[in-house]
């Protein structure tokens, strides 16, 4: 019957290519960590449009418009994100670099030495114990928490991607598990566009990306000229669907299936 067909369709299409998603032999996980945000409304514009779910990593990082990235300016744009089925997770609230481990000389903890290019401290280098490190993620999450209403995945990036074991167990004491990025996942839009263009960039992605790969980029680099968003997201996940791969949050990536089964939001 035609009811039934149009039903059918519905399925098929879902929320955010849902249906297709979970059919997928070839997933990508596309993500975002914050930045000046400048392009994050094209960013939004690109994933609305091509049916792609993301998963945004966020800290309140000084942005070109408006009171930093998890500020009340932006705070819209989070919610309507929210709405429309991404995932979010921290990125410490400060943008806190792992800088180095400080070994206790009498055997206690080892605490670590950060670096916030954000926040109160910014610039500033000072040594946090494990609970001053959770802390940094656990803000973040808990902002990104009241703006959007919905709980962030217990997964986190640190800055840079820097982090040492230490500081990997001690986020885990408090809940929260690390995400890096895939080798080929690395999108290069941090890197100078005199060098590395974006046609070169989009060349190498769709040349070099892999089924299971965690992709990274961002929402505004202030020291790239030729901005990579939104010029290359389009025709990378064009690029990437004609390939045959799909698009999936991390929270259906296999590598942290144990760990948000264990630790629900």
């Amino acid at each position: 019957p035609k009811s039934f067909a149009i039903f059918l369709i519905a399925m098929c299409a879902g929320p955010m290519g849902a249906y297709a998603q979970n059919d997928c032999k070839k997933p990508v996980y596309l993500t975002f960590d914050t930045g000046h945000m400048a392009v994050a409304p094209l960013v939004a514009d690109v994933l609305k449009r091509q049916q792609v779910q993301a998963t945004f990593f966020a800290a309140n990082e000084r942005t070109q418009e408006g009171d930093g990235s998890l500020g009340d300016h932006w705070a819209p744009w989070w919610k309507a994100m929210a709405g429309q089925g991404h995932e979010f997770a921290s990125h410490t609230i400060d943008h806190a670099y792992w800088r180095g481990d400080v070994a206790d000389r009498q055997g206690g903890a080892t605490r670590f030495r950060i670096r916030p290019s954000a926040g109160p401290r910014e610039g500033q280098e000072s040594v946090v114990d494990a609970a001053g490190y959770c802390r940094q993620i656990q803000q973040a999450s808990q902002r990104l928490q009241a703006i959007t209403g919905q709980k962030p995945l217990p997964l986190y990036r640190a800055p840079g991607g820097k982090t040492s074991p230490a500081l990997l167990a001690a986020a885990r004491s408090c809940g929260y598990a690390h995400v890096g990025w895939s080798p080929a996942g690395f999108l290069g839009d941090e890197l100078p566009s005199d060098k590395f263009s974006n046609t070169a960039l989009l060349q190498k992605a769709l040349r070099d990306i892999r089924p299971g790969d965690i992709l990274l980029a961002h929402l505004g680099i202030w020291s790239r000229q030729d901005p990579w968003a939104p010029a290359v997201l389009e025709p990378l996940i064009s690029g990437l669907k004609t390939r045959g791969f799909c698009f999936a949050t991390l929270r259906s990536h296999p590598d942290y299936a144990g760990w948000l089964a264990t630790h629900k939001e």
